[in-house]
């Protein structure tokens, strides 16, 4: 059984499962009870499961998965890390997987599929039902990273001249209805949506009200071939619950509701982040070593490249350095302290440009903001470093010197840091994943220029 510590350890990363509960599970995979398991399961949500998945190495996986293959929901699936999802399809008894699938909606469903190889893809498209079946091929065929990719496929609608009680009639004789919806969506003739009821205002509402005296203001639909990010914002900008969607006739063909426009945000942000410090967005914990070495070497050589030129830099001011030691040891206060303005102003300018805050039209006011914050900056810790250097060496010239290279560093970081994200942005170059190796070597080289070449100049 696993030791106290180590199972509190991992219970903080499954929020939802106690340290006791934790340990209950791995001795139940390790006595290999499937009644054990099953009992210890019972009140635990799927996508907390899907973690646990993902915190067994690959061996306790498959025994896991074995002993819980009949209590195995679609559910868990869809909330399993994408590197781990083929594993537990290729592991899933081929009856429990097609049960599986049939339980999620379509727009679930195309998650999973397009992320999976051909062999495991047709087996899940054959086992669901024709209907299900064209309704996730036929979202399928939307571009990827498209509103068509993100929808499902299963709306609530109603002809624009019903009522309330003509509506309400409908929803409670209709043998299936979506797990979750929101709106009711009303569609002319033709099938083009006009408007949208929200359930809660359909329900407050006397029965003879026609439903297009209640629609909502809120109200609008996205086409098909619209990139999912500009989903997201959207449902981020104007306090969505849910869209319509639809084709290049603007005839309704699914509806994309709040958590699939949220997920894609998570997904942007946390590829940004990974993109920050040079770090593949399809990166895992459960990547095999040779995979994360290769997808980390092509940022690392950029970055030693960068080094090469800062350290160039640096020689031709060896005579100098060789003349004064503190240089030496000053240069490199000088450069970490506009690393980390350049750092800050490009995260700013980086989730601006995600967020769509930061655009033409506020860039020259918001490089004017962080350059001043910069300069200002730079000049407060160039007094501080001017009073530490004139104790500490001696020299009140070389005070001087630090005080000024400070303040044009930390002034020069906060340019480049708005800047080059915003010139990455315009060439179509993702400012995330770009733009780190290239503010660090702006700044070392400024800083280095600046420092070195006024002490050149007035120390020596």
């Amino acid at each position: 059984m696993q030791q106290p510590e180590a199972a509190e350890a991992v219970a903080e990363v499954l929020e939802e499962l106690t340290p006791e509960q934790w340990s209950v599970i791995r001795a139940a995979i390790a006595a290999q009870d499937a009644g054990a398991l099953k009992t210890a399961l019972e009140p635990v949500h799927p996508a907390d499961i899907a973690d646990l998945l993902e915190q067994l190495d690959p061996e306790q996986r498959a025994t896991f998965l074995r002993l819980y293959a009949a209590e195995f929901e679609g559910e868990i699936l869809s909330e399993i890390d994408e590197s781990i999802r083929d594993e537990v399809i290729d592991v899933l008894p081929p009856e429990v997987l097609a049960e599986a699938v049939r339980e999620l909606d379509s727009d679930d469903l195309v998650d999973i599929l397009e992320d999976l190889e051909h062999p495991a893809r047709d087996f899940i498209l054959d086992s669901l039902e024709t209907e299900d079946r064209e309704a996730v091929q036929s979202a399928m065929s939307w571009p990827e990273n498209s509103a068509g990719r993100l929808m499902q496929v299963e709306t609530v609608t109603a002809p624009a001249q019903w009522n309330v009680g003509e509506m309400i009639d409908y929803l409670r004789a209709a043998e299936w209805l979506p797990d979750q919806f929101y709106h009711v969506i009303l569609v002319d003739p033709d099938g083009r949506p006009s408007g949208y009821v929200t359930l809660g205002r359909m329900l407050a509402s006397r029965r003879d009200v026609l439903l297009q005296d209640i629609t909502e203001e809120s109200f609008r639909t996205v086409r098909a071939s619209e990139d999912e990010e500009e989903v997201a914002h959207l449902f981020n900008k104007y306090h969505l619950i849910s869209m319509p969607v639809v084709d290049e006739a603007e005839q309704l063909v699914g509806v994309i509701t709040i958590d699939d426009a949220m997920n894609v945000l998570d997904e942007e942000h946390e590829e940004d982040i990974l993109r920050l410090a040079g770090v593949s967005e399809e990166s895992s914990l459960s990547d095999r070593i040779w995979d994360t070495t290769r997808g980390r070497f092509v940022w690392l050589f950029v970055n030693l490249l960068t080094a090469i030129l800062a350290s160039y830099v640096i020689s031709l001011f060896q005579d100098e350095i060789n003349a004064l030691v503190a240089l030496a040891v000053l240069m490199p206060i000088v450069a970490s302290m506009g690393g980390n303005a350049g750092t800050q102003s490009m995260t700013v300018a980086v989730r601006a440009l995600a967020t769509r805050e930061l655009t033409g039209k506020n860039a020259r006011r918001v490089l004017w903001r962080e350059v001043v914050v910069g300069t200002l900056n730079g000049a407060a810790f160039g007094i501080v470093m001017s009073l530490v250097v004139a104790f500490w060496f001696g020299v009140p010239m070389l005070a001087v010197v630090i005080a000024i290279a400070m303040m044009l560093t930390l002034a020069a970081a906060a340019f480049a840091g708005i800047v080059l994200p915003l010139a990455l942005d315009r060439m179509g170059v993702d400012p995330a994943l770009a733009s780190g190796p290239f503010v660090t070597t702006v700044t070392d080289v400024v800083g280095f220029f600046a420092f070195l070449g006024l002490a050149a100049l007035i120390v020596l």
